[in-house]
């Protein structure tokens, strides 16, 4: 039986695991391991330990890599320690690691300097900003590449990557998004407290490059939604560095009788959540990746997805409050679902099918250097 461990540090990284996580569960030639650590642990982010308990996977570590600083480098080294720690327990055959977080870049450093197997989810990728480095520092650091698209294979490709190494399997969230079991709205509503009949959900995430900068744009992002007179649901943001100035004017928001504010919530609720709104604000992923395959438009402010936000879907603007006040006024309407670029709902198939072939575990540690001549 091969061992898998599978690290996450952030609600949005297990809901990108999640649904690999279950099918490995149960299964007869694999061991599936869970490193829990980041924003999981921290009692102001929701403690969404609970969340990953509550699923009922077997195999589940902890570990906090909080510091006294919040730097991302000292969390890095920490991380490092601690699932170095880890893995000479469990001697794993493979590590999986997700997206752009320091944990990820920790997991795929772990591996490559103790000769296991890493395998990255959703390399390849392009935001511009200190993220976009971590990703491409995590991919090249690892043997392994489940990427979401023929795009993502391409600049992997540019990299050096082997093309032998690539497997295209579309983005696992996706599989959940389409669940027959999500939760129904009114049911997330009450859970939540949500009383708004509409309401646009809201996510804003520091950008580490323009931490000088984030109070200001903090500040204009609240006076736009608090002036805009819609209804909100708005959920904290990632623990990067320059966060807090962002819970300082959240502050703002605690009387406010349009706004109901959550440090985190449940993955499948949030889906529920997001496809039942209006629209989507801030800077957050959710609203390049799962808000188009929902038919929900998208504001996107600033330049944390810069280089992601091409859809039609996606109405960009900067960090003005004049300018977020204009999108808000303009037409925002749902339109049609035609969204395939990140797959169609069966990656964690394609992920099993991929671990069955002999070729992914015949992959040389070693890496090598493929001189890139053209797509494909």
């Amino acid at each position: 039986m091969k061992k898998i461990v599978f690290l996450t540090g952030t609600r949005a990284d297990f809901g990108k695991i999640k649904s690999l996580l279950q099918i490995l569960d149960d299964h007869p030639k694999y061991e599936a391991y869970i490193f829990v650590t980041g924003m999981h642990l921290m009692e102001l982010y929701g403690y969404t330990l609970l969340e990953i308990e509550r699923c009922g996977f077997k195999n589940i570590h902890t570990f906090s890599n909080h510091t006294s600083e919040t730097t991302m480098d000292l969390t890095l080294a920490k991380t490092v320690e601690g699932f170095s720690a880890y893995i000479k327990e469990i001697e794993p055959d493979l590590i999986v690691v997700h997206g752009d977080r320091v944990e990820a870049m920790a997991g795929a450093l772990v591996g490559s300097l103790n000769n296991i197997l890493v395998a990255h989810i959703e390399g390849g990728e392009v935001s511009g900003t200190i993220d976009e480095l971590i990703r491409h520092s995590t991919s090249k650091m690892s043997q392994v590449h489940f990427v979401s698209n023929d795009d993502a294979k391409n600049r992997l490709l540019q990299m050096g990557e082997i093309p032998e190494s690539i497997f295209v399997i579309g983005s696992p969230d996706i599989d959940i998004m389409f669940s027959k079991n999500l939760p129904h709205i009114s049911e997330v509503k009450s859970h939540y407290e949500i009383e708004f009949e509409n309401y646009a959900v809201a996510m804003f995430h520091p950008v580490t490059t323009e931490v000088d900068a984030l109070d200001v744009y903090a500040e204009s992002f609240v006076d736009a939604l608090t002036e805009s007179g819609k209804k909100y649901v708005v959920i904290y943001p990632n623990n990067d560095l320059g966060s807090s100035a962002i819970l300082r004017s959240y502050n703002r928001l605690k009387e406010n009788r349009d706004f109901r504010v959550f440090p985190s919530i449940r993955f499948e609720y949030f889906l529920t959540l997001l496809k039942n709104a209006d629209f989507i604000i801030g800077n957050s992923s959710a609203g390049i990746r799962e808000a188009p395959y929902y038919g929900i438009p998208t504001i996107n402010i600033g330049t944390r997805q810069e280089n992601r936000s091409l859809h039609e879907h996606i109405l960009n603007t900067s960090y003005s409050k004049e300018d977020i006040l204009e999108a808000l006024q303009s037409g925002l309407e749902k339109v049609e679902i035609t969204q395939d670029a990140f797959g169609i709902g069966n990656s964690n198939e394609m992920f099993l099918n991929c671990l069955e072939n002999d070729s992914i575990w015949n992959i040389n540690h070693q890496k090598q250097f493929r001189d890139f001549h053209g797509k494909g």
